[in-house]
């Protein structure tokens, strides 16, 4: 296993804050068994026009990074490692400059 990104604590590279977006799905040919529940559920409460659901997961990630491409290959990294499984799952992301503190 590979070590863990860390932050030099001599590094001179002025740190932006960055915010991260990140859907994560299931493929397409793996089987949802939480959509169908959900779609049971709509079809019960009236909603016969929905015809499909699929669930995943919205993450929002709040970074320190350099520049807009450091923050994309950290949160990449991070979903390669942790936050999506390849084997059944895809994720994609957006990353945009935070210019202000976060919500509370």
């Amino acid at each position: 296993m590979s070590e863990p990104l860390r932050e030099t604590p001599g590094d001179a590279t002025p740190q932006t804050t960055w915010l991260a977006r990140v859907h994560v799905t299931l493929k397409p040919v793996v089987l949802d068994p939480q959509g169908d529940a959900v779609l049971m559920g709509l079809h019960q409460l009236g909603f016969a026009g929905v015809s499909a659901v699929r669930v995943g997961k919205y993450l929002e990630l709040t970074l320190a990074a350099a520049d807009e491409q450091a923050a994309a290959a950290a949160v990449r990294l991070m979903c390669e490692r942790l936050l999506a499984n390849p084997v059944i799952e895809r994720y994609d992301f957006s990353v945009t400059r935070r210019d202000a503190a976060p919500p509370q």
